[in-house]
């Protein structure tokens, strides 16, 4: 990649029918990181991931992929610079194969109509590398949640965009297939060098699987850093207004957060649990 920033964004006010959402002075995605951006509900994730898809038009500031200007790209231009999934994927009878070829479309030539064998070749490549494990002529709404939302990663990836962009990949699927996306996405992100900015509301899996958290509080990102540094007891506290313990992970050591409910409130205090933890075993 080329650019520096695979995403640049500068003085954005967004949102809709006239209401500022999303409130963004300077948000920086550097090439070849993965992103998590995190907050409440209402927060601003999702309209911050519809401006920069191109989705919603800004009201005022800049968006920039690999340094173009998204709202002066063609869609074709857009997709060759940038891949999108979303949380849900349409399952209809389009076989898996055909869905995953669609990744081509923005390379092909209008006067094309058909599918070249080099096309066909990358979207099984891709197919192969997302563990998709059904024949390819299986209609997509035969698949599960889980393997739909890896048939939309691996047409993301017959893109051949150098930026990914995940909008709560993980928001409707069972754990093992929460922990197969965002394997595929870290791996995608470590041996290929594809930028990552993943929406997400899962703070556990944000802090295992991001490079950098940014975390939005009212439409604006209040904080922005590594995982330790943006989750953290205060911060949580004050953008959620929830109490939460953070401890280590046991394997990874990233941050894993744990809700002081009403009941673990009358237990042993966060120092009590810390040292518990960090004691020898």
């Amino acid at each position: 990649m080329n650019h520096e920033n695979a995403i640049e964004i500068n003085d954005l006010r967004c949102g809709y029918h006239g209401r500022v959402i999303l409130d963004v002075p300077r948000l920086i995605i550097p090439a070849g990181e993965l992103v998590a951006v995190i907050g409440p509900n209402g927060s601003g994730k999702t309209t911050l991931a519809r401006a920069v898809s191109g989705i919603i038009s800004p009201y005022r500031g800049t968006i920039r992929v690999n340094g173009q200007e998204i709202a002066r790209l063609s869609h074709r231009a857009r997709a060759r610079a940038l891949a999108v999934v979303n949380q849900s994927v349409e399952a209809d009878t389009i076989a898996v194969e055909d869905y995953v070829l669609m990744g081509r479309l923005p390379h092909r030539p209008p006067t094309r109509l058909f599918e070249t064998i080099e096309e066909i070749a990358i979207a099984r490549e891709n197919m192969h590398l997302a563990g998709i494990q059904v024949p390819g002529n299986t209609p997509m709404d035969r698949l599960s949640g889980g393997e739909r939302q890896l048939a939309a990663i691996a047409r993301a990836l017959t893109q051949q965009a150098g930026t990914l962009l995940l909008d709560e990949p993980t928001a409707h699927l069972d754990i093992a297939h929460q922990v197969q996306v965002l394997d595929l996405v870290r791996r995608l992100n470590r041996e290929r060098g594809i930028t990552v900015m993943l929406v997400i509301h899962d703070l556990n899996l944000a802090g295992e699987y991001s490079d950098r958290v940014i975390l939005l509080d009212n439409g604006t990102p209040r904080f922005s850093g590594t995982p330790t540094e943006v989750l953290t007891p205060d911060n949580i506290e004050r953008v959620y207004g929830a109490r939460v313990v953070i401890l280590p992970d046991p394997l990874s050591r990233k941050p894993r957060i744990f809700p002081v409910t009403g009941e673990s409130s009358r237990g042993p205090g966060k120092d009590e649990i810390s040292e518990r933890w960090n004691a020898p075993r």
